[in-house]
């Protein structure tokens, strides 16, 4: 994700990651299950910036499992969606639990 590159300031990350969201958001009305991919790729990446390891299910439940669980989930539904596996309700509280994670991640780092 080349456009979500972290350059070592916070602040400036959150904004890149507020507006990335804000984009994946406006497309998301027309799309959601396109939109449902790239905001889990966000939310990734946002987590992996904050020290989560998502690829890791050990190291994950020593964190914030439900974080991670929930980020894991949703980029299920995402998979199934790309294969038109979803239904649309999956697909949008697939969105809401990506977006509580990303609220619940930038402010934690506020504080």
């Amino acid at each position: 994700m080349a456009t979500l590159e972290s350059g070592g300031d916070r602040g400036a990350d959150v904004h890149t990651w507020e507006s990335t969201w804000a984009s994946i958001d406006d497309d998301a009305r027309d799309d959601p299950d396109g939109a449902l991919s790239r905001f889990a790729d966000l939310v990734e990446h946002v987590l992996i910036t904050s020290g989560y390891r998502v690829d890791d299910p050990v190291a994950a439940q020593a964190g914030d499992p439900e974080v991670v669980m929930s980020y894991r989930s949703a980029r299920d539904t995402a998979e199934r969606a790309e294969l038109g596996s979803a239904s649309r309700s999956e697909v949008e509280q697939a969105i809401v639990d990506l977006r509580d994670v990303f609220t619940s991640v930038v402010n934690a780092g506020r504080r």
